[in-house]
Formats: C-alpha cells, sequence, structure tokens
C-alpha cells in the first residue's frame, strides 16, 4: 500500500515566536510526533512532501495577513528540527491555503497514487484544512493526525478537526 506524508508550513515563519504569523505554544508538542512519522516513511520508503508558503514580496494575500514567508527568507525555511530528515523529500512551495493551488501537488501524487495520503502541520484551520479539501476533492483517502496539527486558534483547530472528519469524510485519528 502507497502512502505519502504531506507536512504542511512547518517553517520558520509560523513556528518560531516573533514572527508575525507564529502559532504560539501548541506548535512546540507536534514536532516530536512529525519526527517519528517522518521516520517511519523513511524505513519504509516513502515520499515526504513538505508543502510551504513561498510568496512574493508583493503577494495578494498580505492584504489579509502581514507580510510572512517571502520566498528566500530565513522565515519560509523548513525548522531546523524537520529540515534534512526525509530521505524521499520533495518540496513543493505555494502561495495560498490550499497546497494544490498553483503547484505541482496534483501531478506529483497522480505519478505516486497512493492508497492514503496522511496530513501534519499547520495551521489546522487554513492551510490543513484546504488541503485535505481538495485531496478528498480528488478521492484520496485522507489521514489527518490530532497529534501532529497544530493552529494559533484553539476553537478554529477544533472546528476543522471536526469539518475533516464529518464534512470531508477523511480519517482524523
Amino acid at each position: 500500500m502507497a502512502q505519502v506524508l504531506l507536512v504542511v508550513d512547518m517553517l520558520k515563519g509560523f513556528c518560531r515566536e516573533g514572527r508575525p504569523l507564529y502559532c504560539g505554544p501548541s506548535v512546540a508538542p507536534i514536532i516530536p510526533f512529525i519526527r517519528r512519522l517522518i521516520d517511519g516513511y523513511n524505513q519504509r520508503e516513502e515520499t515526504i512532501v513538505f508543502i510551504c508558503d513561498s510568496h512574493d514580496p508583493d503577494d495578494l494575500e498580505f492584504q489579509m495577513f502581514p507580510p510572512h514567508c517571502v520566498r528566500g527568507s530565513e522565515e519560509a525555511e523548513v525548522i531546523d528540527e524537520l529540515q534534512g530528515l526525509a530521505r524521499n523529500e520533495v518540496v513543493v512551495p505555494k502561495t495560498r491555503f490550499s497546497g494544490f493551488f498553483g503547484t505541482n501537488l496534483e501531478e506529483l501524487l497522480a505519478g505516486i497514487a497512493p492508497d492514503l495520503v496522511e496530513v501534519v502541520g499547520l495551521c489546522t484551520n487554513i492551510c490543513v484544512l484546504y488541503t485535505a479539501e481538495e485531496l478528498r476533492n480528488r478521492d484520496y483517502a485522507v489521514r489527518v493526525y490530532r497529534r501532529g496539527v497544530a493552529s494559533f486558534d484553539a476553537g478554529a483547530h477544533m472546528f476543522a478537526l471536526q469539518q475533516i472528519e464529518k464534512v470531508l469524510g477523511a480519517e482524523v485519528r
């Protein structure tokens, strides 16, 4: 059974205190869990995809959110705790909430034809939710790990997990 792990926005711009879109203290506890998942994927020699915010300096998203994760900046880098861990790593830069919008993620997944796509990362109620929604619209079996996702907003985090499970029909474990 082929599987793919999507690691969404585990970037310095979201994970480090002092950054404009820091997700808060809920980030630190998910990092060891994500590391263990990556280890398992490495042992099975399966693909790990880092989906990473990577904005132009004048990105229209900055009309809604403060400038963050500008392409080439330190904020747009995967956090040190996860960098270089994945053997079969692919990086997919994105400019919007969904990992599919304007990226090659659809073609990448079509080439792998996974039986299951597992999703972890940030923010549960934004990029994780909209990427999971796009996966389900393409009829992928999806699993999101509660211990592997976080958000700056606890209520929105819980709402997103409910939507992912009850509306999208993905497994939330």
